[in-house]
């Protein structure tokens, strides 16, 4: 069984670095960043022109017609140039909203709009009511990346059938403001949702599959940012020098950066099985992508913590890279599900297995 990237996938992968490179540098995310953090136009601009948030779609829909793989691939490279750019939730938002055929408002999307999605682990932070033929939710789920910028709103919400998912139209009701964020490669606003009209896209059904693909979504981040902070911790271990010897010949260092790549590989493994037990419609999807959300959150942070006691003094400091990477990844340690979130989600999967006494490998 052949694990490797397709050629095609790794084609993908060196068009989206090189793309990264050029428009998503250090120093242009910083210019980002410096004033006042959020979204890249110009970046954005790019990524849509060359079809990244319909990577996913059909091509009768419009689309590339590829699938989680791919957007894993893309969403690592991401990660690994802290880009400031809404890919990860337009394409979530899309992906529900094609699902929940509502043609209007993936039509924005997919003609360059900003989606997101708001998901919680409480799914009774927001409530959805019939009205009519409609809906209305109220309450106020957790604070959304890229909600300040975006067109549309996939929100999960209770109903008396059991959790749904719903469409916000917030060209139409207005979008919030944008919170200040420890993250600045990203924005977040808290969405105050008060008898809002929304339609419904789906039912619980719906709802595992938003929190299947957001959970792997963060995982690829969380390993393309684990993954160039390996590289930097690496670098500064060979530049720099100590008591006369480069500091990465001192068995201590070695270890650090020893377990942060076998974190690094355990990361990828479990990512691109996710990712591809999705794209393929695997009945253990659910739990492929439980597991990666486990075993990624709890990775990164192992390896930015072995960062910052390599890197010392500086890499607590405001002109090196790392805090960019570590705040970013804080963030997808929570998106989705934190790490005791998904060992519970998971231990609900497999339950029925061992009470049937069968096996759960």
């Amino acid at each position: 069984m052949d694990f490797d990237l397709s050629d095609d996938q790794v084609a993908l992968r060196g068009g989206a670095r090189d793309l990264l490179d050029a428009l998503a540098s250090p120093t242009q995310v910083r210019a980002v960043v410096d004033a006042g953090g959020g979204l890249d136009a110009a970046l954005w601009g790019a990524m849509c022109e060359q079809g990244w948030p319909v990577v996913a779609l059909l091509e009768a829909d419009g689309g590339l017609g590829l699938g989680m793989v791919e957007i894993a691939v893309l969403l690592e490279e991401i990660g690994g140039h802290a880009a400031p750019a809404p890919f990860a939730s337009t394409v979530l938002a899309l992906d529900a909203l094609a699902a929940g055929d509502a043609a209007e408002l993936a039509g924005r999307l997919i003609d360059g709009g900003v989606g997101c999605v708001a998901w919680t682990r409480s799914v009774d932070a927001v409530r959805a009511e019939p009205v009519g033929e409609k809906w209305a939710l109220t309450g106020r789920p957790d604070p959304t990346p890229y909600a300040p910028s975006a067109s549309v709103a996939v929100v999960v919400a209770a109903t008396d059938e059991g959790p749904g998912l719903f469409a916000v139209d917030l060209d139409a009701v207005g979008r919030p403001e944008r919170e200040s964020a420890m993250d600045r490669t990203r924005e977040l606003g808290w969405l105050h949702l008060e008898a809002t009209p929304a339609a419904r896209l789906g039912r619980a059904e719906a709802v595992e599959r938003v929190a299947d693909h957001g959970a792997v979504a963060a995982c690829a981040e969380m390993l393309g940012g684990a993954l160039r902070v390996l590289d930097l911790s690496v670098e500064y271990a060979k530049d720099r020098v100590q008591f006369g010897r480069p500091i990465g010949s001192f068995q201590a260092v070695k270890h650090r950066c020893a377990d942060m790549l076998v974190d690094v590989e355990g990361m990828r493994s479990t990512t691109y099985w996710a990712a591809w037990c999705l794209a393929a419609g695997d009945p253990e999807a659910s739990i492929a992508a439980s597991t990666a959300k486990v075993w990624c959150a709890d990775a990164s942070k192992r390896v930015m913590a072995s960062a910052l006691q390599v890197h010392g003094g500086i890499g607590f400091t405001w002109e090196h890279d790392l805090h960019l990477f570590l705040k970013r990844a804080q963030l997808d340690q929570l998106s989705f599900g934190d790490a005791p979130f998904h060992r519970e989600r998971l231990a609900a999967l497999l339950r029925p297995r061992v009470e049937a006494g069968e096996s759960i490998i």
